[in-house]
């Protein structure tokens, strides 16, 4: 029995470069409320974060970078060659993201929580889940992932994955295996079937009720105005996502690439009369929205659109508890949609004047080149607080 009442929870785990984040995206798609356990321990260590200061004192102030932020790699590779003094920053770190978690956990109003966290099993997080899902791949693919994405050297990338308790020992703990060696198609079928397998009939229903009640923006037509109607786009809407982003931004999407991208973000469509007229592809991640992807035709005014899309993708955050929401389009944005925009309290930033760590981090992860962020402020309780 977990310890938030009329809540299923759900513990996802496996080790490094097997995928966990894909897996806990499409369980955000089926309804859950995601929680990276491990993404809530890098802000932590964010300059003014709660575990900065105790970091540095441990490890030293050569860890830090120029910028005075913790070098996540020096200390990656101070930590992974000695178990000891991997213990000591656990010790520092758990403690406050567990706290954290319970916090999110806590005010969620989703009726199904995953936490996903690399040290699930290793720690006390696992008592508090009504079930165990590792994701699991071969070693040699996760050598070839960080390679590719983290520019690690075989050497580095072996060193890590030694430095984790094997994966076999989770996989023995497991009550749903995911093998994400496939296509998206073969993990999300995977990730369905365990979800209708065990999640509780009354925890899904509640989801799918969620999932109905009316959240989008629809304008009616009223003489000769276009009618609006602006929905969450699902994976049977790939072809068709596909298809407009190559008309408005001159790309070559295959439906194989947007169901790629159903494993990092959502999407949410604005149907102008019987067509798309614009979308939005975007993520909360580490408590930050970002919009990534903005496309919208000539021929449709901005006025009716971006508004209610910005509506709707800030209803959405709001429910997975995001802080700020930053929303990159291209500099020669019409003047309509800049002050449509700047109407919604969305203002011009450049990622060097962000001072909160996380902020700054997400734009300058997320931004696409040759774009411009927009800022909004979503909440002022943060959920790990500078100290």
């Amino acid at each position: 029995m977990n310890q938030w009442p009329g809540k299923y929870v759900i513990g996802l785990t496996g080790n490094i470069a097997t995928g966990k984040s894909v897996v806990r995206k499409m369980l955000e798609h089926l309804g859950a409320f995601g929680i990276d356990a491990d993404g809530l321990s890098h802000q932590a260590m964010g300059k003014g974060g709660p575990a900065y200061a105790q970091v540095v004192q441990t490890f030293g102030q050569f860890i830090l970078g120029e910028d005075e932020q913790i070098d996540r790699q020096a200390l990656g590779n101070i930590v992974f060659a000695s178990p000891k003094a991997l213990a000591k920053l656990e010790a520092i770190i758990h403690p406050i993201v567990r706290q954290a978690v319970n916090i999110l956990a806590a005010r969620a109003k989703q009726p199904v929580i995953v936490i996903e966290a690399i040290k699930l099993l290793e720690g006390d997080l696992a008592g508090l889940c009504d079930s165990v899902w590792v994701v699991n791949v071969p070693e040699e693919l996760q050598v070839v992932r960080l390679m590719q994405k983290r520019g690690l050297t075989v050497e580095q990338a072996r060193l890590r994955i030694a430095a984790q308790s094997p994966q076999a020992e989770k996989l023995a703990k497991a009550t749903v295996v995911v093998q994400n060696t496939g296509s998206f198609e073969e993990t999300w079928s995977q990730v369905q079937g365990a979800w209708n397998k065990l999640v509780p009939t009354a925890q899904k229903q509640r989801v799918e009720e969620a999932e109905a009640a009316p959240k989008v923006a629809a304008t009616p037509r009223t003489g000769t105005a276009p009618a609006v109607t602006i929905r969450k786009g699902k994976p049977a809407d790939a072809a068709a996502i596909a298809s407009f982003i190559n008309q408005t931004a001159k790309s070559s999407l295959t439906r194989s690439d947007i169901m790629a991208l159903f494993g990092q973000k959502a999407f949410v469509l604005a149907q102008v009369n019987d067509a798309l007229g614009a979308l939005a592809g975007w993520q909360v991640e580490n408590l930050v929205t970002r919009v990534d992807d903005f496309h919208l035709l000539n021929n449709v005014p901005p006025d009716i659109v971006i508004r209610p899309m910005l509506d709707t993708i800030e209803s959405a955050s709001q429910e997975l508890q995001s802080e700020a929401a930053f929303v990159f389009v291209l500099p020669d944005l019409g003047s309509g949609a800049k002050g449509v925009f700047a109407g919604a309290g969305y203002e011009p930033i450049t990622a060097e004047s962000i001072n909160i760590t996380a902020w700054r981090e997400a734009v300058k992860e997320s931004q696409p080149p040759g774009t411009m962020a927009l800022f909004k402020k979503l909440r002022e309780d943060r959920v790990l607080r500078p100290v």
